[in-house]
């Protein structure tokens, strides 16, 4: 009877150990390998990022082609891209950097090396590494024809709809958004519009983050005209729809109530839509509502999303 007791608890033990080790739930799984957790602006640890099986089975499938194609040609700047895009799509950002910062070792001047490795720099909230990346780019990037950027997380048409330029400069006026430097930011964001007029999608991202730094810079006269000679309900907009409902929220076209469900939202949605609520509500003298919701974005587990950082950075200046 013991022995029969000792052995089930044992079996038991087992079970919870193989359990921990494969995953966090039946439902989401962790990349095989992952980093050490990233320190938010608020100075609390991030956790490593989950995703569900099938999105796991991808991105580790494309991350294996990718280091294929590294491996037959490593002195190829896309190859040398990629490899470090896939790496970033699971999360494993510092591998990601540290490949990025080997091509530039061979090609200094890549203003794509840059450009890819200053967005990472964000997600890992290295806000001035990011900028001088970023800053260096547009400098090396300047005067060069701009051209669509492959996307490497195809929307539903696998249309790609950013381009290097816009890249460079969205990143760019982030890097300065996210550190408070709103009147800079202004200014770079109305130089990453001249590049997003290409399309709806890039028009909507430019002309939301750049609303934001002039409602936070003060530059806010005549601000709802200019936006309402800039925002259709009809715009031709594939992946950036978030956005350009926050814009006609912000226009006086739609109610906040059909914005979002701040009760239903996913993750991503809540960081993207929520924080862009959130920030209306500050910029509107509601800061009790905008730190809660705020707050409520920090509490989900996505935070490579902008918003969510955006979300930190505001909560963090509020300390």
């Amino acid at each position: 009877m013991r022995q029969a007791v000792l052995m089930s608890t044992c079996v038991a033990l087992i079970m919870i150990v193989a359990a921990c080790r494969s995953g966090t739930s039946s439902t989401t799984h962790r990349p095989r390998q992952y980093e050490p957790p990233v320190p938010s602006l608020l100075g609390t640890a991030l956790p490593p990022l989950e995703f569900d099986a099938e999105t796991l089975a991808r991105y580790e499938s494309e991350l294996k082609a990718a280091r294929k194609r590294y491996d037959e040609n490593p002195g190829d700047e896309m190859n040398i891209i990629w490899l470090g895009r896939r790496l970033a799509y699971l999360g494993r950002y510092r591998e990601a950097i540290m490949i990025f910062s080997e091509g530039l070792a061979l090609y200094p001047d890549s203003y794509r090396l840059l450009r890819h490795r200053g967005h990472r720099y964000i997600s890992l909230r290295r806000l001035d590494l990011a900028e001088q990346d970023l800053l260096r780019a547009a400098s090396l990037a300047e005067g060069v024809p701009d051209e669509l950027e492959p996307d490497g997380l195809p929307n539903a048409t696998n249309t790609p709809r950013s381009t290097t330029q816009s890249n460079i400069w969205y990143h760019y006026a982030l890097s300065l958004y996210l550190q408070g430097r709103f009147d800079e930011a202004v200014d770079a964001w109305t130089r990453c519009l001249e590049f997003s007029r290409v399309n709806d999608d890039m028009l909507c991202a430019a002309l939301y983050w750049l609303y934001h730094a002039r409602m936070r810079s003060g530059r806010v006269g005549g601000i709802r005209p200019w936006l309402r000679a800039q925002v259709r309900e009809d715009m031709d907009v594939i992946e950036n729809h978030t956005y350009h409902r926050l814009l006609l929220f912000y226009a006086g076209i739609i109610e906040e109530r059909d914005v979002i469900d701040t009760e239903n939202a996913s993750p991503l949605d809540l960081a993207t839509s929520g924080y862009g609520v959130a920030a209306w509500y500050l910029e509107q003298g509601h800061e009790e509502e905008a730190v809660a919701l705020m707050r409520r974005i920090i509490a989900t587990k996505y935070w490579p999303a902008f918003g969510y950082i955006a979300a930190e950075a505001d909560l963090a200046r509020r300390r």
